[in-house]
């Protein structure tokens, strides 16, 4: 049953990750009435201000926005380039620190293997450690988001690697948000771990956290009631009076 999005019907867009679409928020799209998934390939952009002039062009005046992993990154940049378009923000599994020595080996390692062995075998290798342990042996699931990185291909992956490793600090922007914020995360998450997003929520000043248990770093897809719980609490909170210094550990399998 879709939850209604009330005042004049502030609508949810949802920014996706790396490799991700529409298809790895169903949940969520299902959930919440007029909600929106932004192209999940940013028109082959590849860098995050790009993304974020990508998802202006589709938006409403102004909504509510999500963004998951490097999406977050995206939602950042359109609060920073156009804050008056974001009437509260929701940063799921993701992180605001600039690339760590490492980092760009690390990414262009994985690049080389869908270079070198094919885009399958490059799929193969990042995404099952993006699911946390307790649904990696869920066929459908892995099934569903296996064939939603497969779409993106490899030119998007390099685009999208390209933007990471070139993201801006957001910093600045963090300090300065005073629309509602909410963090969430798979409790699992290996690649942007809980502790990860304390740090932001104090880089923040502080705001409601999250925590969906038994969900990796895909958690809207992992933990769809568990998430929507959280994303329903959110749209319902007031816009003038955001939340401080909150966290939450959701209960159950959910």
């Amino acid at each position: 049953m879709n939850a209604n999005i009330d005042a004049e019907s502030e609508i949810l867009v949802i920014l996706p990750g790396l490799l991700c679409d529409g298809r790895m928020f169903a949940g969520q799209l299902a959930e919440f009435a007029g909600s929106r998934s932004i192209d999940g390939f940013y028109g082959g952009a590849d860098r995050i201000a790009a993304m974020a002039d990508y998802a202006l062009e589709r938006m409403p005046s102004r909504c509510a926005v999500l963004g998951h992993s490097m999406g977050a990154r995206v939602a950042l940049e359109i609060v920073r380039k156009a804050p008056d378009r974001v009437s509260r923000v929701a940063l799921a599994d993701t992180g605001i620190h600039v690339p760590r020595p490492g980092e760009r080996e690390q990414r262009h390692a994985l690049r080389d293997i869908g270079r070198e062995q094919g885009f399958a075998a490059l799929v193969d290798a990042w995404l099952p450690p993006m699911i946390g342990p307790a649904m990696r042996d869920d066929a459908d699931l892995v099934g569903q988001l296996r064939a939603m990185c497969l779409d993106a291909g490899q030119t998007v992956f390099e685009a999208q690697i390209e933007a990471l490793l070139n993201r801006p600090d957001v910093s600045g922007v963090l300090s300065e948000l005073t629309c509602p914020v909410s963090l969430i995360v798979g409790a699992d998450d290996a690649w942007s771990p809980v502790e990860q997003h304390r740090e932001i929520a104090a880089a923040i000043g502080g705001c409601p956290l999250s925590i969906v248990p038994d969900a990796g770093h895909m958690a809207p897809a992992e933990r769809p009631v568990a998430f929507n719980a959280v994303i329903r609490e959110w749209l319902a909170s007031n816009e003038s009076q955001p939340e401080k210094n909150l966290t939450k550990v959701l209960k159950g399998r959910i």
